[in-house]
Protein backbone atom coordinates (compact mmCIF):
# COMPACT_ATOMS: atom_id res chain seq x y z
CA UNK A 1 0.00 0.00 0.00
CA UNK A 2 1.52 3.31 -1.08
CA UNK A 3 1.96 6.27 1.27
CA UNK A 4 0.85 9.77 0.27
CA UNK A 5 -1.96 11.16 -1.89
CA UNK A 6 -1.51 10.95 -5.69
CA UNK A 7 -1.33 14.38 -7.29
CA UNK A 8 -4.48 13.89 -9.38
CA UNK A 9 -6.46 13.23 -6.18
CA UNK A 10 -4.82 15.85 -3.97
CA UNK A 11 -6.43 19.14 -3.04
CA UNK A 12 -3.52 21.54 -3.12
CA UNK A 13 -3.79 24.90 -1.46
CA UNK A 14 -2.26 27.98 -3.02
CA UNK A 15 0.09 28.66 -0.13
CA UNK A 16 1.69 26.73 2.74
CA UNK A 17 3.96 27.61 5.61
CA UNK A 18 6.59 25.34 4.08
CA UNK A 19 7.08 23.15 1.02
CA UNK A 20 9.48 20.19 1.29
CA UNK A 21 10.80 18.69 -1.95
CA UNK A 22 11.31 14.93 -1.74
CA UNK A 23 10.14 12.47 0.90
CA UNK A 24 13.31 10.74 2.04
CA UNK A 25 13.93 10.54 5.78
CA UNK A 26 15.68 13.94 5.78
CA UNK A 27 12.64 15.56 4.17
CA UNK A 28 10.16 13.68 6.34
CA UNK A 29 11.95 14.51 9.58
CA UNK A 30 12.11 18.19 8.56
CA UNK A 31 8.41 18.19 7.67
CA UNK A 32 7.44 16.47 10.92
CA UNK A 33 9.46 18.89 13.05
CA UNK A 34 7.92 21.89 11.30
CA UNK A 35 4.47 20.32 11.70
CA UNK A 36 5.02 19.86 15.42
CA UNK A 37 5.95 23.55 15.56
CA UNK A 38 2.52 24.33 14.12
CA UNK A 39 3.52 24.78 10.47
CA UNK A 40 1.34 23.55 7.62
CA UNK A 41 3.71 21.61 5.37
CA UNK A 42 3.37 20.24 1.85
CA UNK A 43 5.71 17.37 1.00
CA UNK A 44 6.13 16.65 -2.72
CA UNK A 45 7.44 13.30 -3.97
CA UNK A 46 7.95 12.29 -7.62
CA UNK A 47 7.64 8.55 -6.87
CA UNK A 48 4.29 6.79 -6.48
CA UNK A 49 4.91 6.33 -2.75
CA UNK A 50 6.62 8.36 -0.05
CA UNK A 51 9.69 7.40 1.93
CA UNK A 52 12.66 7.76 -0.41
CA UNK A 53 15.10 4.96 0.37
CA UNK A 54 12.96 3.98 3.36
CA UNK A 55 10.05 2.86 1.18
CA UNK A 56 9.11 -0.74 0.41
CA UNK A 57 7.78 -2.33 -2.75
CA UNK A 58 5.75 -5.47 -3.39
CA UNK A 59 5.86 -8.04 -6.16
CA UNK A 60 4.34 -11.51 -6.56
CA UNK A 61 3.15 -11.65 -2.97
CA UNK A 62 6.46 -10.53 -1.42
CA UNK A 63 7.68 -7.23 0.01
CA UNK A 64 11.19 -5.74 0.29
CA UNK A 65 12.76 -2.64 1.77
CA UNK A 66 14.96 -0.76 -0.69
CA UNK A 67 17.39 0.95 1.66
CA UNK A 68 16.71 0.30 5.35
CA UNK A 69 18.64 -2.87 6.09
CA UNK A 70 19.48 -2.10 9.71
CA UNK A 71 19.70 0.96 11.95
CA UNK A 72 21.97 1.33 14.96
CA UNK A 73 21.25 2.50 18.48
CA UNK A 74 17.46 2.97 18.13
CA UNK A 75 16.66 0.22 20.64
CA UNK A 76 18.21 2.42 23.37
CA UNK A 77 15.54 4.87 24.48
CA UNK A 78 18.06 7.51 25.57
CA UNK A 79 19.95 7.56 22.29
CA UNK A 80 19.65 10.60 20.03
CA UNK A 81 18.29 8.59 17.11
CA UNK A 82 15.63 6.89 19.23
CA UNK A 83 14.52 10.22 20.71
CA UNK A 84 14.30 11.79 17.27
CA UNK A 85 12.33 8.89 15.80
CA UNK A 86 9.96 8.94 18.76
CA UNK A 87 9.49 12.69 18.35
CA UNK A 88 8.71 12.70 14.63
CA UNK A 89 6.46 9.61 14.80
CA UNK A 90 4.70 10.42 18.07
CA UNK A 91 6.35 7.23 19.40
CA UNK A 92 4.31 5.10 16.98
CA UNK A 93 7.37 3.65 15.24
CA UNK A 94 8.56 0.45 16.94
CA UNK A 95 11.87 -1.38 16.67
CA UNK A 96 12.99 -5.00 16.79
CA UNK A 97 16.57 -5.53 17.90
CA UNK A 98 18.62 -7.87 15.75
CA UNK A 99 20.80 -10.68 17.04
CA UNK A 100 23.94 -9.68 18.94
CA UNK A 101 25.97 -10.80 15.92
CA UNK A 102 24.48 -8.28 13.51
CA UNK A 103 27.23 -8.27 10.85
CA UNK A 104 29.55 -11.02 9.61
CA UNK A 105 32.59 -10.03 7.56
CA UNK A 106 34.05 -12.57 5.13
CA UNK A 107 37.59 -12.11 3.81
CA UNK A 108 37.90 -15.03 1.44
CA UNK A 109 37.23 -18.15 3.51
CA UNK A 110 37.76 -16.43 6.86
CA UNK A 111 34.90 -14.83 8.78
CA UNK A 112 34.77 -12.21 11.52
CA UNK A 113 31.71 -11.25 13.58
CA UNK A 114 30.59 -7.79 14.63
CA UNK A 115 28.72 -8.06 17.94
CA UNK A 116 26.65 -5.68 20.08
CA UNK A 117 28.24 -3.75 22.91
CA UNK A 118 31.58 -1.95 22.87
CA UNK A 119 33.23 -4.35 25.31
CA UNK A 120 31.93 -7.39 23.45
CA UNK A 121 33.08 -5.95 20.13
CA UNK A 122 36.47 -5.10 21.60
CA UNK A 123 36.93 -8.56 23.11
CA UNK A 124 35.86 -10.24 19.89
CA UNK A 125 38.41 -8.25 17.84
CA UNK A 126 41.16 -8.98 20.37
CA UNK A 127 40.31 -12.70 20.17
CA UNK A 128 40.78 -12.52 16.41
CA UNK A 129 43.95 -10.39 16.65
CA UNK A 130 45.56 -11.03 20.09
CA UNK A 131 48.76 -9.19 19.14
CA UNK A 132 46.78 -6.02 18.26
CA UNK A 133 45.07 -5.37 21.60
CA UNK A 134 46.63 -1.91 22.03
CA UNK A 135 45.73 -0.92 18.46
CA UNK A 136 42.11 -2.08 18.91
CA UNK A 137 41.78 -0.07 22.13
CA UNK A 138 43.24 2.99 20.40
CA UNK A 139 40.83 2.53 17.50
CA UNK A 140 37.77 2.42 19.75
CA UNK A 141 39.01 5.48 21.60
CA UNK A 142 39.49 7.40 18.34
CA UNK A 143 36.03 6.46 17.07
CA UNK A 144 34.46 7.77 20.25
CA UNK A 145 36.59 10.91 20.20
CA UNK A 146 35.68 11.84 16.64
CA UNK A 147 31.99 11.33 17.41
CA UNK A 148 32.26 13.69 20.37
CA UNK A 149 33.79 16.32 18.11
CA UNK A 150 31.07 15.89 15.51
CA UNK A 151 28.27 17.66 17.40
CA UNK A 152 29.90 21.10 17.19
CA UNK A 153 30.85 20.54 13.56
CA UNK A 154 27.27 19.81 12.57
CA UNK A 155 25.65 22.42 14.76
CA UNK A 156 27.67 25.14 13.03
CA UNK A 157 25.83 24.22 9.84
CA UNK A 158 22.64 25.82 11.19
CA UNK A 159 24.19 29.04 12.49
CA UNK A 160 23.59 32.27 10.55
CA UNK A 161 26.20 32.41 7.80
CA UNK A 162 28.05 35.39 9.28
CA UNK A 163 28.28 33.76 12.71
CA UNK A 164 29.22 30.43 11.24
CA UNK A 165 32.14 32.04 9.43
CA UNK A 166 33.41 33.68 12.62
CA UNK A 167 33.18 30.50 14.70
CA UNK A 168 33.98 27.99 11.95
CA UNK A 169 37.56 27.17 12.89
CA UNK A 170 36.82 26.95 16.61
CA UNK A 171 33.79 24.71 16.16
CA UNK A 172 35.14 22.48 13.42
CA UNK A 173 38.90 22.31 14.00
CA UNK A 174 39.06 19.15 16.16
CA UNK A 175 36.65 17.30 13.87
CA UNK A 176 38.31 18.40 10.61
CA UNK A 177 41.62 17.11 11.94
CA UNK A 178 40.26 13.59 11.41
CA UNK A 179 37.67 14.28 8.71
CA UNK A 180 40.47 15.56 6.44
CA UNK A 181 42.25 12.21 6.64
CA UNK A 182 41.29 8.97 4.95
CA UNK A 183 40.20 5.98 6.98
CA UNK A 184 43.29 4.12 5.80
CA UNK A 185 45.62 6.93 6.91
CA UNK A 186 44.22 6.99 10.43
CA UNK A 187 44.13 3.23 10.86
CA UNK A 188 47.67 2.79 9.55
CA UNK A 189 48.81 5.28 12.19
CA UNK A 190 47.73 2.81 14.88
CA UNK A 191 48.40 -0.58 13.23
CA UNK A 192 50.26 -2.07 10.29
CA UNK A 193 48.11 -5.20 10.26
CA UNK A 194 46.36 -5.07 6.88
CA UNK A 195 43.90 -7.82 7.75
CA UNK A 196 42.83 -6.06 10.95
CA UNK A 197 42.28 -2.86 8.98
CA UNK A 198 40.19 -4.80 6.47
CA UNK A 199 38.03 -6.28 9.24
CA UNK A 200 37.56 -2.93 11.00
CA UNK A 201 36.50 -1.35 7.69
CA UNK A 202 34.25 -4.27 6.76
CA UNK A 203 31.18 -2.01 6.72
CA UNK A 204 32.53 0.41 4.10
CA UNK A 205 29.61 -0.51 1.87
CA UNK A 206 27.37 1.36 4.34
CA UNK A 207 28.86 4.63 3.06
CA UNK A 208 30.12 3.63 -0.36
CA UNK A 209 33.86 4.32 -0.24
CA UNK A 210 36.73 1.95 0.64
CA UNK A 211 39.36 2.89 3.26
CA UNK A 212 41.83 4.76 1.04
CA UNK A 213 39.14 7.09 -0.31
CA UNK A 214 36.71 7.58 2.58
CA UNK A 215 36.98 10.21 5.28
CA UNK A 216 37.77 8.72 8.68
CA UNK A 217 35.01 10.92 10.11
CA UNK A 218 32.45 9.06 8.00
CA UNK A 219 33.88 5.71 9.03
CA UNK A 220 33.88 6.69 12.71
CA UNK A 221 30.25 7.80 12.58
CA UNK A 222 29.09 4.49 11.09
CA UNK A 223 31.21 2.42 13.47
CA UNK A 224 29.91 4.25 16.55
CA UNK A 225 26.39 4.04 15.15
CA UNK A 226 26.50 0.24 15.52
CA UNK A 227 28.53 -0.07 18.71
CA UNK A 228 25.37 -0.94 20.66
CA UNK A 229 23.89 -3.20 18.02
CA UNK A 230 21.30 -2.82 15.30
CA UNK A 231 17.52 -2.91 14.87
CA UNK A 232 14.84 -3.06 12.20
CA UNK A 233 11.42 -1.33 12.02
CA UNK A 234 8.58 -3.54 13.22
CA UNK A 235 6.21 -3.98 10.28
CA UNK A 236 8.91 -3.12 7.73
CA UNK A 237 10.67 0.07 6.73
CA UNK A 238 7.53 1.61 5.20
CA UNK A 239 6.33 2.14 8.79
CA UNK A 240 8.81 5.03 9.00
CA UNK A 241 7.00 7.15 6.42
CA UNK A 242 3.57 5.86 7.46
CA UNK A 243 3.94 6.97 11.08
CA UNK A 244 5.46 10.33 10.13
CA UNK A 245 2.69 11.08 7.61
CA UNK A 246 0.16 11.17 10.46
CA UNK A 247 2.23 13.81 12.27
CA UNK A 248 2.41 16.01 9.18
CA UNK A 249 -1.33 15.64 8.61
CA UNK A 250 -1.99 16.56 12.23
CA UNK A 251 -0.91 20.14 11.52
CA UNK A 252 -2.97 20.36 8.34
CA UNK A 253 -0.17 19.32 5.98
CA UNK A 254 0.01 16.50 3.47
CA UNK A 255 2.31 14.31 1.43
CA UNK A 256 1.57 14.33 -2.30
CA UNK A 257 3.12 11.70 -4.59
CA UNK A 258 3.52 11.51 -8.38
CA UNK A 259 4.35 15.19 -7.94
CA UNK A 260 7.68 15.98 -9.59
CA UNK A 261 9.00 19.48 -8.96
CA UNK A 262 10.37 21.04 -12.15
CA UNK A 263 11.80 24.20 -10.60
CA UNK A 264 11.97 26.42 -7.55
CA UNK A 265 10.56 29.88 -8.21
CA UNK A 266 12.84 32.73 -7.18
CA UNK A 267 11.90 36.39 -6.97
CA UNK A 268 14.86 38.69 -6.43
CA UNK A 269 16.91 36.76 -3.90
CA UNK A 270 13.97 34.99 -2.29
CA UNK A 271 12.45 31.57 -2.82
CA UNK A 272 8.70 31.96 -3.05
CA UNK A 273 7.35 28.64 -4.32
CA UNK A 274 7.69 25.69 -6.66
CA UNK A 275 6.39 24.70 -10.07
CA UNK A 276 5.32 21.10 -10.66
CA UNK A 277 5.88 19.12 -13.84
CA UNK A 278 2.27 19.75 -14.88
CA UNK A 279 2.67 23.50 -14.55
CA UNK A 280 0.93 23.88 -11.18
CA UNK A 281 2.47 26.58 -9.00
CA UNK A 282 2.37 26.41 -5.20
CA UNK A 283 3.75 29.05 -2.84
CA UNK A 284 5.22 28.97 0.66
CA UNK A 285 7.09 31.04 3.21
CA UNK A 286 9.90 28.49 3.33
CA UNK A 287 11.15 26.01 0.72
CA UNK A 288 13.19 22.99 1.82
CA UNK A 289 14.85 20.69 -0.71
CA UNK A 290 15.72 17.14 0.19
CA UNK A 291 16.44 16.29 -3.45
CA UNK A 292 20.21 16.48 -2.92
CA UNK A 293 22.59 19.34 -3.73
CA UNK A 294 23.27 18.04 -7.25
CA UNK A 295 19.58 18.18 -8.15
CA UNK A 296 18.76 21.32 -6.16
CA UNK A 297 21.65 23.48 -7.30
CA UNK A 298 22.08 21.86 -10.69
CA UNK A 299 18.48 21.49 -11.90
CA UNK A 300 15.85 23.24 -9.80
CA UNK A 301 17.17 26.81 -9.75
CA UNK A 302 17.17 29.42 -12.56
CA UNK A 303 20.43 29.82 -14.49
CA UNK A 304 20.73 33.41 -13.29
CA UNK A 305 20.75 32.24 -9.67
CA UNK A 306 23.28 29.49 -10.38
CA UNK A 307 25.61 32.01 -12.02
CA UNK A 308 25.17 34.66 -9.34
CA UNK A 309 26.21 32.31 -6.55
CA UNK A 310 28.56 30.11 -8.60
CA UNK A 311 26.57 27.07 -7.61
CA UNK A 312 27.72 24.92 -10.51
CA UNK A 313 31.32 25.70 -9.57
CA UNK A 314 30.60 24.41 -6.07
CA UNK A 315 29.10 21.21 -7.48
CA UNK A 316 32.31 20.55 -9.41
CA UNK A 317 33.98 19.97 -6.04
CA UNK A 318 31.71 17.00 -5.37
CA UNK A 319 31.19 13.61 -6.99
CA UNK A 320 28.12 11.36 -6.87
CA UNK A 321 28.47 8.29 -4.67
CA UNK A 322 28.76 4.83 -6.16
CA UNK A 323 25.89 3.04 -7.92
CA UNK A 324 24.72 -0.47 -7.14
CA UNK A 325 22.85 -3.60 -8.15
CA UNK A 326 20.13 -4.89 -5.82
CA UNK A 327 18.65 -8.36 -6.13
CA UNK A 328 15.29 -8.88 -4.42
CA UNK A 329 14.58 -12.54 -3.71
CA UNK A 330 11.38 -14.26 -2.61
CA UNK A 331 11.54 -17.76 -1.16
CA UNK A 332 9.11 -20.53 -0.28
CA UNK A 333 9.28 -21.40 3.40
CA UNK A 334 9.43 -19.62 6.73
CA UNK A 335 12.51 -18.00 8.19
CA UNK A 336 12.81 -20.79 10.72
CA UNK A 337 12.41 -23.57 8.13
CA UNK A 338 15.07 -22.01 5.92
CA UNK A 339 17.47 -21.32 8.75
CA UNK A 340 17.69 -17.58 8.07
CA UNK A 341 19.18 -15.27 10.68
CA UNK A 342 19.13 -11.50 11.13
CA UNK A 343 22.92 -11.34 10.71
CA UNK A 344 23.99 -9.41 7.60
CA UNK A 345 26.75 -10.91 5.47
CA UNK A 346 29.57 -8.85 3.94
CA UNK A 347 31.48 -11.01 1.45
CA UNK A 348 34.90 -9.82 0.23
CA UNK A 349 37.43 -11.69 -1.96
CA UNK A 350 40.23 -10.83 0.51
CA UNK A 351 41.49 -7.92 2.62
CA UNK A 352 42.39 -5.58 -0.29
CA UNK A 353 39.21 -3.48 -0.34
CA UNK A 354 40.48 -0.56 -2.41
CA UNK A 355 42.39 -2.64 -4.91
CA UNK A 356 39.51 -5.04 -5.45
CA UNK A 357 37.03 -2.23 -6.09
CA UNK A 358 39.39 -0.46 -8.47
CA UNK A 359 40.13 -3.62 -10.46
CA UNK A 360 36.45 -4.45 -10.76
CA UNK A 361 35.40 -0.97 -11.92
CA UNK A 362 38.26 -0.89 -14.42
CA UNK A 363 37.42 -4.32 -15.91
CA UNK A 364 40.61 -5.85 -14.53
CA UNK A 365 38.71 -8.39 -12.46
CA UNK A 366 35.34 -10.13 -12.67
CA UNK A 367 35.27 -10.77 -8.92
CA UNK A 368 32.77 -8.55 -7.14
CA UNK A 369 34.69 -6.41 -4.61
CA UNK A 370 31.91 -6.79 -2.03
CA UNK A 371 28.56 -8.55 -1.84
CA UNK A 372 26.13 -7.64 0.93
CA UNK A 373 23.34 -10.07 1.87
CA UNK A 374 20.43 -9.08 4.10
CA UNK A 375 17.47 -11.12 5.42
CA UNK A 376 14.62 -8.63 5.96
CA UNK A 377 11.88 -11.20 6.64
CA UNK A 378 13.99 -12.55 9.52
CA UNK A 379 14.37 -9.05 11.00
CA UNK A 380 10.69 -8.12 11.14
CA UNK A 381 8.76 -9.89 13.93
CA UNK A 382 5.46 -9.15 12.14
CA UNK A 383 6.51 -10.63 8.81
CA UNK A 384 4.83 -14.01 9.35
CA UNK A 385 1.46 -12.34 10.04
CA UNK A 386 1.50 -10.63 6.65
CA UNK A 387 3.34 -13.20 4.54
CA UNK A 388 2.98 -16.71 6.01
CA UNK A 389 5.27 -19.43 4.66
CA UNK A 390 7.34 -16.91 2.70
CA UNK A 391 10.75 -15.29 3.24
CA UNK A 392 12.85 -12.63 1.56
CA UNK A 393 16.52 -11.89 0.94
CA UNK A 394 18.28 -8.90 -0.60
CA UNK A 395 21.72 -8.89 -2.19
CA UNK A 396 23.59 -5.69 -3.03
CA UNK A 397 26.83 -5.13 -4.97
CA UNK A 398 28.55 -2.00 -6.34
CA UNK A 399 28.74 -1.21 -10.05
CA UNK A 400 29.65 1.76 -12.23
CA UNK A 401 26.79 3.82 -13.60
CA UNK A 402 28.82 4.30 -16.80
CA UNK A 403 28.21 0.64 -17.66
CA UNK A 404 24.53 1.48 -18.13
CA UNK A 405 24.77 4.70 -20.12
CA UNK A 406 23.95 2.95 -23.40
CA UNK A 407 20.47 2.28 -22.02
CA UNK A 408 19.85 5.86 -20.92
CA UNK A 409 16.64 7.21 -22.38
CA UNK A 410 14.93 3.83 -22.42
CA UNK A 411 11.83 3.29 -20.34
CA UNK A 412 11.59 1.30 -17.13
CA UNK A 413 10.80 -2.37 -17.84
CA UNK A 414 11.20 -1.68 -21.58
CA UNK A 415 14.95 -1.37 -21.98
CA UNK A 416 15.51 -4.16 -24.52
CA UNK A 417 16.71 -7.73 -24.72
CA UNK A 418 20.41 -6.97 -24.23
CA UNK A 419 19.59 -5.18 -20.97
CA UNK A 420 17.42 -8.07 -19.82
CA UNK A 421 20.16 -10.54 -20.70
CA UNK A 422 22.68 -8.61 -18.64
CA UNK A 423 20.26 -8.56 -15.71
CA UNK A 424 19.73 -12.31 -15.99
CA UNK A 425 23.48 -12.90 -16.00
CA UNK A 426 24.09 -10.71 -12.94
CA UNK A 427 21.11 -12.25 -11.14
CA UNK A 428 22.75 -15.66 -11.39
CA UNK A 429 26.12 -14.27 -10.27
CA UNK A 430 24.55 -12.83 -7.12
CA UNK A 431 22.51 -15.95 -6.46
CA UNK A 432 25.70 -18.00 -6.58
CA UNK A 433 27.13 -15.91 -3.73
CA UNK A 434 24.01 -16.65 -1.71
CA UNK A 435 24.13 -20.38 -2.45
CA UNK A 436 27.78 -20.53 -1.38
CA UNK A 437 26.71 -19.48 2.11
CA UNK A 438 23.24 -21.08 2.08
CA UNK A 439 23.29 -24.11 -0.27
CA UNK A 440 19.97 -25.26 1.20
CA UNK A 441 18.20 -22.36 -0.57
CA UNK A 442 18.89 -23.47 -4.16
CA UNK A 443 15.46 -25.00 -4.66
CA UNK A 444 13.59 -22.49 -2.47
CA UNK A 445 13.85 -19.39 -4.68
CA UNK A 446 10.41 -18.57 -6.08
CA UNK A 447 11.13 -15.07 -7.37
CA UNK A 448 14.13 -12.85 -8.11
CA UNK A 449 14.18 -9.33 -9.54
CA UNK A 450 17.31 -7.28 -10.18
CA UNK A 451 17.39 -3.51 -9.82
CA UNK A 452 20.13 -1.56 -11.64
CA UNK A 453 21.36 2.04 -11.34
CA UNK A 454 18.85 2.97 -14.07
CA UNK A 455 16.02 1.81 -11.81
CA UNK A 456 17.44 3.85 -8.94
CA UNK A 457 17.72 6.91 -11.18
CA UNK A 458 14.17 6.43 -12.43
CA UNK A 459 12.58 6.28 -8.99
CA UNK A 460 14.89 8.53 -6.95
CA UNK A 461 15.67 11.26 -9.46
CA UNK A 462 19.43 10.87 -8.94
CA UNK A 463 20.85 10.78 -12.46
CA UNK A 464 23.84 8.57 -11.66
CA UNK A 465 21.81 6.09 -9.62
CA UNK A 466 23.65 7.01 -6.43
CA UNK A 467 22.14 6.04 -3.08
CA UNK A 468 24.54 7.88 -0.77
CA UNK A 469 24.28 11.39 -2.21
CA UNK A 470 27.71 12.92 -2.75
CA UNK A 471 30.87 10.97 -1.92
CA UNK A 472 32.09 11.06 1.68
CA UNK A 473 35.68 11.93 0.87
CA UNK A 474 37.97 13.99 3.14
CA UNK A 475 37.36 16.97 0.83
CA UNK A 476 33.58 16.79 1.22
CA UNK A 477 33.79 17.50 4.94
CA UNK A 478 35.75 20.69 4.29
CA UNK A 479 33.17 22.26 1.95
CA UNK A 480 31.68 25.10 4.01
CA UNK A 481 28.71 25.57 1.66
CA UNK A 482 27.21 22.17 2.50
CA UNK A 483 24.87 23.53 5.15
CA UNK A 484 21.18 23.85 5.90
CA UNK A 485 20.78 27.44 4.73
CA UNK A 486 21.56 28.57 1.19
CA UNK A 487 22.52 31.91 -0.39
CA UNK A 488 18.88 32.27 -1.45
CA UNK A 489 16.63 33.63 1.26
CA UNK A 490 13.99 31.18 2.54
CA UNK A 491 15.55 28.23 0.67
CA UNK A 492 17.03 25.43 2.76
CA UNK A 493 18.63 22.05 2.18
CA UNK A 494 18.13 18.82 4.08
CA UNK A 495 19.07 15.15 3.71
CA UNK A 496 22.28 13.16 3.56
CA UNK A 497 24.30 15.78 1.68
CA UNK A 498 24.04 18.11 4.69
CA UNK A 499 25.17 15.68 7.40
CA UNK A 500 26.14 12.19 6.22
CA UNK A 501 24.57 9.32 4.32
CA UNK A 502 22.32 6.69 5.74
CA UNK A 503 19.07 6.90 7.64
CA UNK A 504 20.73 8.24 10.80
CA UNK A 505 22.64 10.98 9.01
CA UNK A 506 19.70 12.15 6.93
CA UNK A 507 17.41 11.97 9.96
CA UNK A 508 19.66 14.30 11.93
CA UNK A 509 19.92 16.60 8.92
CA UNK A 510 16.16 17.01 9.15
CA UNK A 511 16.49 18.20 12.75
CA UNK A 512 19.30 20.62 11.91
CA UNK A 513 17.40 22.04 8.94
CA UNK A 514 14.32 22.50 11.10
CA UNK A 515 16.39 24.46 13.62
CA UNK A 516 17.68 26.66 10.81
CA UNK A 517 14.13 27.25 9.50
CA UNK A 518 12.53 27.89 12.90
CA UNK A 519 15.39 29.79 14.50
CA UNK A 520 17.17 28.97 17.79
CA UNK A 521 14.32 30.04 20.09
CA UNK A 522 11.49 28.20 18.34
CA UNK A 523 13.87 25.32 17.71
CA UNK A 524 15.16 25.08 21.29
CA UNK A 525 13.33 21.81 21.92
CA UNK A 526 15.03 20.34 18.84
CA UNK A 527 18.44 21.43 20.10
CA UNK A 528 17.71 19.61 23.37
CA UNK A 529 16.52 16.60 21.39
CA UNK A 530 19.95 16.29 19.79
CA UNK A 531 21.61 15.96 23.20
CA UNK A 532 22.09 12.31 24.28
CA UNK A 533 20.43 11.18 27.49
CA UNK A 534 22.91 9.52 29.81
CA UNK A 535 21.84 6.88 32.27
CA UNK A 536 23.12 6.91 35.87
CA UNK A 537 25.40 3.99 35.01
CA UNK A 538 26.84 5.86 32.03
CA UNK A 539 27.34 9.00 34.10
CA UNK A 540 29.41 7.06 36.65
CA UNK A 541 31.45 5.31 33.97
Amino acid sequence: MSIGTPLHKAKLENKYDAIVIGSGIGSLSTAACLAKAGRKVLVLEQHYTAGGFTHTYSRKGYEWDVGVHYIGDVHREGSVLRKVFDYISDSKLKWAQMEDNFDRIYLGNESYDYVSGVKSFRDKMVAYFPDEEAAIDKYISLVRQVNRYSSLYYMQKVLPTWLGQILYKKLTGPYIKYAAKTTDEVLKSITKNEKLIAVLTGQWGDYGLPPKKSSFAMHALVTKHYFNGASYPVGGSSEIARTIEAVIAGAGGQIVVNAKVSDIMISGNKARGIRLHNGTEVFAEKIVSGAGVINTYGKLLPDSVKQKYQLEEKLKKTTPSIAHLALYIGLNGTTKELGLKTTNLWIYPDHNHDENLSKFLNFQSEDLPVVYISFPSAKDPEWEKKYPNKSTIEIIAPVSYEWFKKWEGTKWQKRGEDYNSYKKEMTQVLLNYLFQKHPNLKDKVAFAELSTPLSTAHFSGHDKGQIYGIDHTPGRFQEKWLRASTPIKNLYLTGQDIVTCGVGGALCAGILTSIAVLGPLAGLNLIKLMSPTRSKAQAKA
